[in-house]
């Protein structure tokens, strides 16, 4: 069985831990209900993209603007923002409100005007950066330090390990096999060779129960589409299979490797996606099929489909023991999901007895109404443990036998503060278990029986990550990482009498020395007294005189929590810019479990900002930063986290970095997977929910601070937006229309406008959400946006 989260979007992990970071080693469960996932993070991931021309849809235009040589307001020279048409007929009525919506043109990315827009926006962007002194050195320095090779936990199927490594600069991570640990590492997959610029990215795979086939997703220029394919590893032959429109999917291998389960969208019509990651068109009626290798796609076999529910989306689990089917069903990003099941030991003829049949297979109920969540860990026969959410928000493990399904019985209780992040059963008879206390990993050993207590293992403060291992394994790896740490890979074996955690691969940085840097937890009151943890990271001698430039980065959203890991960028910023990095883990996060998420959601969303803003304020008065010298970043729900934020107090910053970012919160239902984050944000064609989004949606809250505030010389920071062409979760709709909101009220629409703090956006081309961004394109793109972040704030560079 399998190492499961609790969150019902097992596969959403912010994006900042998703870089250089394979899918998860085994099947998983995925689902459709995919909130926008955090892009990356200065304080969890290597860098970004750069800002490059292209033929792609959204890139191509025929026309030239002509731009004089521009400034930022760090020089006093005002940028000569392109001047756009504005649709004053878009308006629409939402209960009686009337919105207007004046760029709604901009959702279309194939117009002609769409094009010529984006090119006008990247001119004014590179003439901005251009005058960013450390941004060569930014990349210089990120190239060099992001040079080491980082590897992932070894895993083991049929009689072969494998494992993901990655040189150092290499686009993409490479997948290994060996036929054991001592064994001589051969490549079995190496996704470089796939493209030229880096840009096919693995997106999932699988290794089948025996070893003889590997099922691998592929994704090209970050889209969320994916390419299925299958290769014979004894061989490397890769196989005719080829499985397409698939989205959100895992692979499931059925334990006689005839075949796999996976989810697939129904094909687009004729003429429907001219380029797959660049539609906006809503994902509806996932389906759940079954295929038998060597046949054709369209002789999948039909596990299930609800039309009546074209939001539903589902996940398969074959149990360790290969007799059951678990099916998962969710709606939304909602923290709860159903659960039915299959005896695949049952089927007289198998699955191939199904092919001639118009039915659906005959799944039977477990849990039938979207009330909590639940994962299985493990199963004796009809005896099944969960992991769920049932009646604790923190969670806790239960078991319940099929045969009396409405009798479910306590295995671990609920924590009394700790949040239980997952459990992996191992050994036969152990579970591994890993708390999260505080915002830090604390993993234990546990009777799978009893749930009794038998060790806990002896781990720094930071994160557990990638446990490798599986019930009939007494042989257990995982990763740890923390902010001073790049990484370190322990295997030990339950079988000693001793437990005995071994270091089985440790990451080294060249030239950099942890001892110089500090980290440290503090808790600070938010508006309404909720104490709010923030980790701060900085130079051990710094001075708090209010001087420092300062990075805060959050989230706060859709029970996805930010733990400490290791940054390049970090490392390099606290280096050679002397700034203070902080990680705000405000409410909307999973750190402290469901109602710490509900507290951040619906009608509570404004405790979000409230969080942040709070934060930046202590950081301020606490001397490590001042307005002018404190930047705010996030990404996707984070960047909507920054929207919000600079137009709640724009005095408190003096830049602001909005990756991906959910912009316009009337219409983001109505585009590709949008309709999934209904259960976070709420819909406006609720009435009560609309009142909710109204008040903070980034793309209607854009005021002129110093018309707020006529007493006062206010403005907004200096601000970039970024987003990509193929970003297909949050479609660059959103990101557009907001930067076109911010030139034409803060600055186009006045003469000599007081705001002089520029306002540019970075749109990268062959790029999506950020999965499987090879290498070059996030080193240069952190480059431009600490670079421009550098300008701004008026950072020096020191050696």
């Amino acid at each position: 069985m399998l190492l499961h989260a609790r969150s019902a979007c097992t596969y959403l992990l912010p994006l900042s831990r998703v870089y250089h970071r394979p899918p998860s080693r085994r099947s998983s469960v995925y689902f459709t209900t995919s909130p926008p996932r955090e892009p990356t993070s200065i304080l969890k991931s290597p860098p970004f993209p750069p800002l490059h021309r292209s033929s792609s849809s959204l890139f191509s235009s025929s026309s030239k603007s002509t731009m004089s040589s521009l400034s930022t307001a760090a020089t006093g020279t005002r940028l000569q923002y392109p001047h756009l048409r504005r649709d004053e007929s878009a308006v629409d009525d939402y209960h009686g409100v009337l919105v207007s919506d004046p760029y709604r043109w901009l959702e279309d990315p194939d117009s002609e005007e769409t094009k010529e827009f984006v090119e006008k926006q990247v001119k004014l962007t590179e003439s901005v950066l251009a005058q960013c002194e450390t941004r060569e050195r930014l990349k210089k320095n990120l190239t060099e330090l992001f040079d080491y090779p980082r590897y992932k936990p070894p895993f083991w199927r049929g009689n072969k390990y494998f494992y993901f490594h990655n040189t150092g600069l290499q686009a993409q991570s490479v997948l290994y096999v060996q036929d054991s640990l001592d064994g001589e590492p051969q490549v079995l997959l190496d996704p470089n060779v796939l493209s030229e610029d880096g840009t096919v990215a693995l997106s999932t795979y699988s290794v089948s129960e025996d070893a003889k086939y590997l099922g691998y997703g592929l994704s090209e220029s970050g889209s969320d589409w994916v390419t299925i394919k299958v290769m014979r590893i004894e061989d490397r032959k890769t196989e005719p299979d080829t499985l397409r429109w698939v989205k959100f999917s895992g692979i499931t291998w059925s334990h006689d490797s005839k075949g796999f389960f996976y989810n697939r969208f129904p094909p687009p019509n004729e003429g429907q996606i001219s380029d797959a990651g660049t539609e906006t068109h809503q994902n509806l009626n996932q389906e759940l099929y079954y295929h038998f290798l060597g046949a054709d796609q369209s002789e999948d076999l039909l596990c299930w489909k609800d039309p009546e529910n074209p939001t539903h989306s589902f996940g398969a689990d074959v149990t360790d023991d290969g007799k059951y089917l678990l099916m998962y069903t969710a709606e939304g990003c909602e923290v709860k999901n159903k659960v039915h099941f299959l005896n695949l030991s049952a089927l007289p003829d198998g699955l191939e007895g199904f092919c001639s049949k118009n039915g659906l297979l005959p799944f039977e109920k477990l849990v039938d109404k979207f009330e909590a969540s639940y994962h299985a860990i493990a199963n004796d026969d009809t005896v099944f443990t969960f992991i769920t959410n049932n009646d604790a928000p923190r969670y806790k493990v239960v078991r319940v036998d099929l045969r009396e399904p409405n009798v479910w019985t306590d295995v671990i209780p609920e924590s009394d503060k700790d949040v239980l992040e997952s459990a992996c059963a191992v050994n036969n008879t152990q579970l591994l278990v890993n708390y999260l206390s505080d915002v830090k990993c604390v993993v234990q050993i546990r009777d799978l029986e009893t749930g009794s207590f038998l060790h806990k293992l002896p781990i720094d403060i930071g994160t557990v990550d990638d446990i490798s291992s599986r019930r009939k394994d007494s042989v257990v790896f995982f990763k740890f990482m923390s902010f001073l740490s790049p990484g370190i890979i322990y295997q030990f074996d339950l079988k000693d009498e001793v437990l005995d955690l071994k270091i089985f691969r440790e990451t080294i940085v060249p030239k950099f020395d942890r001892s110089h840097f500090f980290v440290d937890q503090v808790f600070v009151p938010s508006k309404d007294g909720t104490k709010i943890p923030i980790f701060i990271v900085a130079r051990k001698d710094i001075i708090l005189d209010g001087s420092n430039p300062c990075l805060l980065y959050g989230y706060g959203g859709f029970n996805i929590k930010l733990t400490p890991s290791f940054s390049v960028n970090r490392i390099v910023l606290l280096k050679h810019l002397g700034a203070v990095n902080c990680m705000a883990n405000i409410r909307g996060g999973g750190e402290y479990g469901e109602d710490w998420h509900k507290a951040g959601s619906l009608a509570n969303k404004q405790n979000c900002f409230d969080d942040f803003i709070s934060v930046s304020e202590y950081l301020v008065s606490s001397g490590y930063t001042q307005p002018q010298k404190l930047c705010i970043e996030g990404g996707s729900n984070g960047g909507l986290l920054v929207g919000a934020c600079i137009n709640q107090r724009p005095d408190l910053f003096g830049c602001a970095l909005a990756h991906v970012g959910v912009m316009d919160m009337l219409r983001f239902h109505k585009f590709t997977i949008g309709h999934a984050w209904t259960s976070d944000y709420g819909c406006s064609e609720k009435e009560e929910e609309f009142h909710w989004l109204i008040k903070y949606s980034p793309l209607h809250n854009v005021k002129r601070p110093w018309e707020q505030s006529p007493d006062q010389t206010l403005q907004y920071p200096a601000t970039m937006i970024l987003t990509a062409d193929h970003d297909d979760r949050v479609v660059p709709l959103h990101s557009l229309k907001f930067l076109a909101t911010l030139q034409y009220v803060l600055c186009t629409s006045l003469d000599n406008s007081p705001q002089t703090n520029p306002i540019i956006g970075r749109i990268e081309t062959k790029a999506g959400h950020g999965a499987g961004m090879p290498t070059q394109k996030i080193i240069e793109e952190s480059a431009d946006r600490y670079g421009f972040m550098a300008k701004v704030l008026k950072a020096s560079w020191t050696d």
